[in-house]
């Protein structure tokens, strides 16, 4: 196994070999096969049924991997796959979905899609990317997947395979050797992957077998992994975290992936048993967003972990105060990673071999280039900034996709043979890359910018607060003003008001000091547990507008609900009663200068 990262020096001395020398395939297929043809018997899949310990669970080996990737390639094949065409995939993180997603790279191309957006948006997707064929869990009793599916529009033009029922004994009656030559290359498309949101017209990111074998075969020198390596992989298979990140990362060197049941971290058994699997499965590393290492936190350990030597977490920034807690509490190191859909997965790891570096993602991947150019300036100022100075994070390599399958989007994104990553951040002096947070997410107070990330430390550091969530308060004279959205640790009480007035004082500027804090059982997250900001942006709407029209027309109980519409929001006021003119120029007015779209209706 190849000689693991401990900082940059390591990184630039392997540079200095050629490309073709340092990588052994450049084709997600050719990291899988090559594994399998060194650790055959070893399991590369372990699968957990349910929750229960007393459960058996399923293995499957690196063999039995990819006799069955060569039987659903042929089956694609066979059903008029070709390499321009897709294999929609929807279904949990469980073996037969890796089967079938690697497989699709081999006939065509694999188009994971979330199975929990609405069928009309599932529908664009297939649509968009040129579905041939879909294979979706079939009728399960802890996933109701598949009714939602039934109702996805024009599903009866393609050829649907359902896993539990019938896709199996499909692969079965395949051969177990590829019947066709698959001509794979570096450049040829390997997937589609959905993103922008759960809302508005496709956005399918193309992935070539280049890019995802960039990301998948260098991640292991940093994560310390080798072939005895077994992570717990809970994410989903439609997003890069669980397919690349964690996913191809460990079948390319032959470790193994336990897959908590199907739904995931989600599932209330898993979580009470999580430590007593870890023993079990004797696990050596986790893999986690900063809400699991939250949740994890809460959790007893009443199990052996000490085989368990790192958490990865990534998805969002890691807290310097959530990492320590978890460091503190169960024991075992955390390492950070920054990653996007438009690079296959990766764009900088924190190597475990090296220290844990407060506030940084990591280093970037060899043989790409990562900088920080001026904010909003983007690329066109020609000069990239200086150590230590904040400004948007930009990068190229052999992981960065060719763009979206409408070319029309790639303005602004993908810039000059760049990939404009829309996070803000800065380069220390060990060129570790910090994230502050995403441009869209800065909070713009007058001509003030105010870092979310910096003010949810303040509230991280507070004995009682489990997580927080900052945003920007739609505010008549400011513009905006910070929002404070938290949750508290179990068995704790404490009001809102007294919470911001113990933290206010750590906030690192009074400008930043939230004007609200509201205090949740749980804050709203994404498919794979990261804080969904959105949701949270138009609570703090709500509330806002609540709070006015209540000055405006006292005693009037309307109705209110606040939702995104084209990157901004919209709000809809039902108001009891008659229409009366007078009483909605008064709820008009009392907007001011606040830029929501609102709509009233009168019930009467």
């Amino acid at each position: 196994m190849s000689a693991f990262f401990r900082g940059l020096a390591d990184i630039e001395a392997l540079e200095r070999t050629p490309y073709e020398e340092a990588i052994p395939a450049r084709t997600t297929y050719g990291l899988i096969a090559r594994a399998a043809r060194q650790f055959a018997g070893r399991t590369a899949l372990t699968f957990l049924p349910d929750g229960e310990l007393a459960t058996a669970p399923v293995r499957m080996s690196y063999a039995e991997l990819l006799a069955n990737i060569h039987r659903a390639a042929n089956l694609f094949r066979r059903l008029g796959v070709g390499p321009r065409d897709a294999v929609a995939i929807l279904a949990p993180n469980i073996p037969a979905t890796h089967c079938a997603l690697w497989g699709a790279q081999l006939a065509g191309r694999a188009c994971p899609i979330n199975f929990m957006l609405q069928p009309e948006h599932i529908a664009a997707l297939l649509d968009a990317s040129g579905a041939k064929v879909v294979v979706a869990l079939g009728p399960h009793p802890d996933l109701d997947l598949w009714s939602a599916v039934q109702r996805v529009p024009g599903l009866e033009r393609r050829t649907v395979l359902r896993i539990g029922d019938g896709f199996e004994a499909a692969l079965a009656a395949e051969p177990d050797t590829l019947a066709f030559d698959p001509q794979l290359a570096p450049e040829r498309i390997a997937a589609l992957f959905h993103t922008g949101g759960t809302t508005g017209a496709p956005k399918l990111v193309q992935h070539t077998h280049g890019n995802e074998a960039h990301t998948s075969w260098f991640a292991h020198r940093f994560y310390g992994f080798d072939e005895h390596t077994v992570e717990i992989n809970g994410f989903p298979l439609f997003h890069v975290a669980g397919a690349f990140v964690y996913g191809l990362a460990l079948l390319a060197i032959g470790a193994t992936q336990v897959l908590p049941t199907v739904t995931g971290m989600r599932n209330a058994g898993l979580l009470r048993n999580y430590w007593k699997f870890c023993e079990r499965e004797r696990v050596t590393a986790l893999a986690c967003v900063p809400t699991i290492l939250a949740n994890l936190c809460n959790l007893p350990v009443d199990a052996d972990i000490s085989r368990v030597r790192v958490a990865y977490t990534g998805g969002s920034p890691l807290p310097t105060e959530l990492a320590q807690r978890f460091e503190h509490g169960p024991g075992i190191p955390v390492r950070n990673i920054l990653g996007m859909t438009e690079c296959a997965g990766l764009v900088s790891i924190e190597p475990f071999h090296g220290p844990r570096v407060p506030g940084s993602a990591g280093l970037r991947l060899p043989y790409s280039d990562v900088r920080v150019v001026p904010w909003r300036d983007s690329l066109r100022t020609g000069q990239p900034f200086g150590v230590g100075e904040t400004g948007i994070v930009v990068l190229r390599g052999p992981h960065v996709s060719p763009g979206y399958t409408d070319p029309a989007r790639d303005a602004g994104l993908f810039e000059q043979g760049w990939l404009v990553s829309g996070d803000l951040g800065h380069l220390d002096a060990q060129g570790y890359v910090h994230v502050t947070g995403r441009a869209k997410d800065v909070i713009i107070r007058g001509s003030h910018n105010i870092d979310p990330g910096l003010v949810e430390d303040a509230f991280l550091a507070h004995p009682a607060v489990a997580m927080c969530a900052v945003v920007g308060e739609p505010d008549a004279h400011a513009g905006e003003v910070p929002a404070a959205f938290v949750t508290l640790k179990p068995g704790t009480q404490l009001a809102a008001e007294a919470l911001l007035g113990e933290v206010a004082p750590q906030v690192y500027e009074r400008p930043a000091v939230p004007r609200r804090v509201v205090v949740l059982d749980t804050l709203p997250t994404t498919a794979v547990g990261k804080v969904y900001k959105p949701a949270l942006r138009a609570r703090a709407i709500e509330l806002k507008l609540r709070e006015l029209f209540a000055a405006a027309a006292p005693g009037v109980a309307l109705e209110l609900t606040v939702a995104e519409k084209g990157g901004g929001y919209v709000a809809d006021a039902t108001v009891p009663g008659a229409a009366d003119p007078q009483l909605e120029q008064r709820l008009r007015d009392a907007l001011g200068a606040i830029a929501v779209e609102t709509r009233f209706r009168f019930a009467g």
